[in-house]
């Protein structure tokens, strides 16, 4: 034990492995004969501070008033008095006698001094940092003397510590007794221990030792007087030498000195107490204490009070002191986001102040708590996430993006919120590069193929430029299952122009992905028709693409010339128009409808309308009348595009996401074959691209029942893949179709002849031999007729 207290008190040796903290530097300053060090746990490494009081008699009279501070620290709680971790008391035997040490383990904390010194305050926000911690420490006077009816006795500058939160909190206990004015029968020292104070602190009162004056003053007389001389040595900067220094008042702020004076009253009895200073005193109306105060009891605001609150801190934080606001203010806001005390707008709020932040800090201060909140359920916070992640999303690691971050993301998807599932489709040009290819090429894929046929507008217009822009991520099979049906069957075809011209420029900006045979035979037949597009918009991409294209066939052609077949038939152009800046311009386009949508209150309903698709369409379109390609006969001859709210998918989608095979079905397989299609079915394919949009001449019940046919073709495939119902129909299904029907009459140049429903002809008969009609008259039949002129005489 001996050894413990000789390694404790020099700071090393083998008596502080019996030790659960280790002494660190001492502080240059603490209250009476106590020293003050650094600490921190062996068990964690978290810090603390360790106050040590060491005597040489175990009858010293400072040592038992240390072990009087530490019982009452101990019992004694409060969120402005430090709190206390840990105490012991250790002997150990020199040559001249025995020594007694004594330790307390607290909270971290340094002298308040130093602190003041480090913060370097001036001005206004110097003025606001003292309110602040004065407003604590009466906070605590008041609660030892009218709640506990306990008599601190020392309050000054050396008796107040100051956490890592930058918190002021009252500590030196060694003084503190029990007010015991109201028995009238006790004469001795009502504070045993007053000896250690300060004659400089000391009230007029307790200077004189009159107990009999002391007794009758109220319980907070003496610590009032302690708040004066304390607020004195702030103001001042210096420490208090002698009581007469309290009349120098020109240090003391106007809106402080009235209170200031009517602490130090002569008159105990008129002194003021510490909770009529928190009151009343125009000194702590301030913005830092009314905002850190209302963080605090934030739970028990109203919403509409948080609202506003919350709408306002972003700009409140660049007026208050910096480092209270890193401190104090910020782990109260991170906490109240956590447990869902606080409103979506003070994601704001805690992302500008992150923004302070080193990046260490700031991906062990905020990242933590943004990831919590996108398992949030509220939809507010959610929509917030996902407006601001451009601010933090590149900070997320890829492993926290695809395991924590996007199973909650990817919800929004199906929301019934067209801006929530707007803003998700956003997000994933940030969060898709972080994605594992499971996620990437079968989860989002699924979700993409909805979002293209989804009833806004704007929504099919930004799920194509996000393809797009995500393309380099996937992997050759998935870029080549995919990007030539998504584009050229969904976006080529969409009513909406915008959709049209995303198409268009997705084409050309993924060019470098397609080889020579693609291009030929499934790129140029699809975009050249819309060289006759209504919109001149989409007109003109249109026409740059086939440039574009034309001239990767035809540098591949020189290339064959030159005897250079390696990379022939695989030639992208990334210098043309279109492939550069692709993302630019897939950003510009989904700010656009970003913005308006952001003003949309989406907490309080369901299903809220975005305001981005109205606007999209204004302002994209100089008019809405020519949007469709083709007219309502056209369709009769072309397969035609399911209508986007009849799909919902979303059953379809919770049950296969976490399949092992869901990889290879991911909303495009259907389209097109993965494997090279035969000379027949592309000759096929280019003729009913070419067709399309041309009216096909035929008679009128026919064209219906050829349109019926399609319609139930197109609603059984639907049940299988998505885009079964638009594709165009490959000559396996036509054979099939052609083995149950051998008719005779089959046009040449009618794709959908093959699978039309047989002429009425063939229910001539059933229908002759039910009713009778159309043949001679039998006995049996007549009685049939006169039920029918019964009948009908009855009707009459």
């Amino acid at each position: 034990m001996f050894n413990f207290l000789k390694g404790v008190v020099g700071g090393s040796g083998g008596g502080q492995k019996d030790l659960p903290y280790n002494i660190g530097d001492p502080y240059p300053s603490a209250w009476s004969s106590w020293s003050h060090f650094r600490g921190t746990s062996k068990d964690d490494g978290s810090p603390v501070s360790i106050f040590s009081l060491s005597g040489s008699n175990p009858q010293d009279g400072r040592l038992a008033a240390g072990r009087n501070g530490v019982k009452r620290l101990r019992t004694v709680r409060h969120p402005n008095i430090l709190s206390f971790l840990y105490s012991t008391e250790v002997e150990t035997v020199d040559g001249s006698g025995t020594k007694v040490t004594i330790y307390i383990v607290t909270e971290p904390a340094m002298p308040l001094s130093e602190k003041i010194k480090e913060l370097s305050l001036e001005g206004t926000q110097r003025d606001e940092y003292y309110a602040w911690g004065l407003h604590q420490i009466a906070k605590a006077v008041s609660f030892l003397n009218n709640d506990c009816k306990l008599v601190h006795g020392n309050v000054c500058l050396e008796s107040v510590v100051v956490t890592q939160t930058l918190d002021w909190k009252l500590h030196a206990f060694d003084v503190l007794s029990e007010y015991d004015g109201t028995g009238g029968t006790a004469t001795g020292p009502m504070l045993p221990y007053e000896w250690l104070v300060g004659s400089q602190y000391k009230s007029v009162e307790l200077a004189k030792s009159d107990w009999v004056a002391i007794r009758k003053s109220p319980p907070w007389a003496i610590d009032s007087w302690g708040l004066g001389c304390l607020i004195y040595e702030i103001f001042s900067g210096m420490k208090l030498g002698k009581t007469e220094e309290l009349r120098n008042t020109a240090s003391i702020p106007k809106s402080l000195l009235p209170d200031y004076q009517r602490l130090l009253s002569s008159t105990p009895s008129r002194r003021l107490n510490a909770s009529k200073l928190i009151e009343n005193s125009e000194y702590f109306q301030n913005k830092l204490v009314d905002t850190i105060h209302f963080m605090e009891i934030l739970s028990l605001k109203d919403s509409v009070e948080k609202d506003t609150f919350f709408r306002k801190l972003p700009n409140l934080t660049e007026q208050l002191p910096r480092q209270i606001v890193l401190k104090k203010l910020f782990p109260l806001l991170t906490s109240a986001l956590e447990y869902g005390s606080a409103a979506a707008p003070a994601l704001t709020a805690l992302l500008k102040i992150g923004s302070w932040l080193s990046a260490e800090e700031y991906t062990l201060k905020v990242l933590p708590t943004i990831i919590k909140l996108f398992a949030s359920n509220d939809r507010a916070i959610r929509v917030a996430l996902l407006q601001h992640i451009d601010q933090y999303g590149e900070s997320l690691s890829a492993r926290v993006v695809d395991e924590q971050v996007y199973p909650h993301v990817a919800t929004g998807f199906v929301d019934t919120s067209s801006i929530l599932r707007e803003l998700t489709l956003k997000s994933m040009l940030i969060m898709a590069p972080k994605l594992s290819q499971r996620n990437l090429s079968g989860s989002l894929l699924k979700y993409l193929s909805k979002l293209q046929v989804d009833e806004e507008p704007a929504i099919r217009t930004n799920t194509t430029i996000l393809l797009g822009n995500i393309a380099s991520f996937l992997n050759d099979g998935t870029r080549k299952r995919v990007l030539i049906n998504a584009f050229t069957v969904r976006a080529l075809r969409d009513t909406f122009s915008p959709a049209r011209g995303a198409g268009v420029m997705a084409l050309c900006a993924t060019s470098s992905y397609y080889d020579t045979t693609e291009i030929a035979t499934r790129i140029l037949p699809n975009i050249v028709v819309l060289t006759i597009d209504p919109d001149s918009d989409v007109r003109s991409k249109v026409f740059q693409a086939v440039d574009q294209f034309m001239q990767i066939l035809k540098q591949s052609n020189e290339k064959s010339n030159a005897g250079d077949t390696a990379h022939a038939g695989s030639l992208g152009l990334a210098s043309m128009p279109g492939n550069a800046g692709l993302l630019e311009w897939a950003m510009s386009s989904l700010t656009l409808k970003g913005k308006p949508s952001d003003q949309a209150p989406i907490a309080a309903s369901n299903s809220v309308r975005p305001v981005t698709t109205t606007t999209a369409a204004s302002s994209e379109t100089p008019s809405m009348a020519p949007v469709r390609v083709s007219s309502s006969s056209d369709f009769a001859d072309a397969p035609a595009p399911p209508s986007p709210t009849s799909t919902d998918g979303c059953g379809e989608i919770e049950n296969g996401i976490h399949e092992e095979q869901y990889s290879d079905k991911d909303g495009w397989d259907d389209i097109e074959p993965l494997e090279e299609p035969k000379p027949s079915s592309v000759l096929a394919n280019i003729q009913a691209a070419q067709k399309r949009p041309v009216s096909q001449p035929k008679p009128q019940a026919t064209s219906l029942r050829s349109k019926s046919t399609v319609k139930a073709v197109a609603t059984k495939d639907e049940d299988d893949d998505l885009w079964g119902s638009i594709a165009v129909p490959t000559p396996k299904i036509a054979s099939k179709s052609l083995k149950v029907k051998t008719s005779g009459a089959v046009e040449d140049d009618d794709p959908w002849a093959a699978i039309a429903a047989p002429p009425p002809t063939t229910k001539a008969k059933p229908l002759s031999a039910g009713r009778g009609r159309g043949t001679k008259a039998a006995a049996p039949k007549l009685g049939a007729q006169r039920i029918n002129r019964t009948s009908s005489s009855g009707m009459q």
